[in-house]
């Protein structure tokens, strides 16, 4: 089931990021607190059986009248990945943008192999590289742009 995040969620998902970012510098609790309080961000999770199991978060760059989104977090547990739920988590996120005519943009990994396929299937396009972008392990980050589907 995919639902709206909320503020009793962000400890979970901050687990989840310590599996699955472990190098990197997973979020904190507190960063997913803040994140969800901000107006402009979508954030919503999927679950079964009553445990979250994934988590995405969507923001809103500018106005509705010309609006930009950026995906700012995207995860499954591990012992639920290859089961689809990222792809059901990446349907909600660009049905949003595509209702308000909006590129998306993201950052990911140059290693993630899988996450990048994921991307390039939704239609995003590498624009470029963020050298060191993920601190503290220095990984490099390649710059991603969807534009819209209407």
């Amino acid at each position: 089931m995919i639902r709206k995040l909320e503020p009793k969620d962000a400890a979970r998902c901050a687990e989840l990021e310590q599996l699955l970012f472990p190098g990197d510098d997973p979020w904190s609790e507190q960063a997913f607190l803040t994140e969800f309080a901000q107006p402009a961000n979508h954030y919503i999770g999927f679950e079964e059986a009553g445990t979250l199991v994934g988590y995405a978060g969507l923001a809103l760059l500018g106005s509705l009248h010309d609006p930009e989104f950026e995906i700012h977090t995207i995860g499954v547990d591990p012992s639920f990945q290859g089961r689809g739920i990222a792809s059901q988590l990446m349907d909600q996120l660009t049905a949003i943008a595509d209702d308000y005519n909006g590129p998306i943009f993201l950052e990911v990994r140059t290693d993630n192999i899988p996450a990048i396929k994921m991307y390039e299937k939704y239609g995003f396009e590498q624009l470029g590289i963020r050298k060191n972008y993920y601190q503290p392990s220095g990984a490099d980050a390649y710059t991603m742009k969807r534009e819209p589907r209407k």
